[in-house]
């Protein structure tokens, strides 16, 4: 190729070649581009990974048991051989926290996916059918949230068997129903949209337009909402924990390591201190997380 070809060649690359002409970017990396310039959402983001590190290696960073009882060393400070102190029974705190950080994670994460669960079954069924399935479906909304949520969480758990497994599946089903009434409303402004028309011309049963074709275009909001509900499900444990109705001993979590600590306050500080960290910085996290999406995924938002 000659001199001129070449410069004729690097001419056309620069102004409108097939070689120059840049790849549109994916959804998935728009999102994530958008969601890296949330400086408190990366925060969020790197603490729960932090946490998650802990309640995936527990076996390994806790190399005491969380349930061997040692009263000759109750109530001791920080220390090589406990880092975070010992509690009233002369458990190792330490162990503990971290144990309980996969019991209360657990709990917080299962409980989210149930009332996402059963809140986005019911939002879109009432507002793809309406009429009277949306009737009765709104008024058996309308009637669980009139009950407040902790008292009815609390009654609930006062009656079923107390295990890690009925926390979940209580916690779950008790804090549906407001993302019920979001999903509801995203599903109406999406029902009579032309997509929707098409996939029904087309033959396509109602489960499969709800599920393929409207769902998909309303999970934004409830992204969103999950992250939030899995930090007030974490909170909601250890609020039950906290007054002995949460997950049984000698299973650990942050709200039964804060009642063992509660009366110890001023004794013993760190009991108390420790978890109850964790679980500020959890819920926060969260919560930053959950912001970061909001932004990230709001499409009237400019980058």
């Amino acid at each position: 190729m000659s001199q001129i070809e070449h410069q004729n060649d690097r001419a056309r690359r620069s102004f409108g070649g097939d070689a120059m002409t840049p790849e549109p970017e994916s959804y998935g990396k728009m999102v994530w581009r958008r969601f890296k310039k949330h400086k408190l959402a990366m925060a969020g983001l790197y603490i729960l990974l932090f946490m998650y590190v802990l309640a995936i290696f527990a076996p390994l960073l806790a190399t005491q048991s969380y349930e061997t009882v040692d009263p000759p060393n109750k109530l001791k400070p920080s220390s090589r051989e406990h880092l975070m102190g010992t509690d009233n029974i002369g458990r190792d705190v330490f162990s503990r926290v971290v144990w309980g950080s996969r019991i209360s994670l657990s709990v917080g994460f299962v409980a989210a996916a149930v009332a996402v669960t059963v809140g986005v079954v019911i939002g879109s069924t009432a507002a793809y059918f309406g009429g009277r399935v949306d009737d009765i479906l709104m008024r058996f909304t309308e009637i669980v949230m009139a009950f407040p949520t902790f008292f009815l969480l609390l009654t609930i758990v006062s009656i079923v068997e107390r295990s890690i497994f009925n926390i979940m599946l209580v916690i779950g089903f008790t804090s549906w129903p407001s993302l019920a009434r979001m999903v509801r409303g995203q599903i109406l402004s999406l029902r009579e949209q032309e997509f929707t028309e098409a996939a029904r011309a087309l033959g396509a049963s109602d489960a499969r337009i709800i599920f393929r074709h409207i769902l998909p275009n309303a999970m934004a909001p409830v992204i969103v909402s999950t992250t939030m509900r899995i930090g007030g499900a974490i909170l909601s444990e250890s609020s039950l924990s906290f007054l002995g109705l949460g997950v049984p001993e000698p299973y650990p979590s942050w709200g039964s390591i804060l009642n063992a600590g509660r009366t110890y306050l001023l004794q013993a500080p760190w009991i108390t201190t420790f978890p109850g960290i964790f679980i500020f910085l959890t819920v926060l996290a969260f919560n930053y997380v959950g912001d970061g999406l909001r932004d990230a995924l709001d499409p009237r938002l400019k980058d």
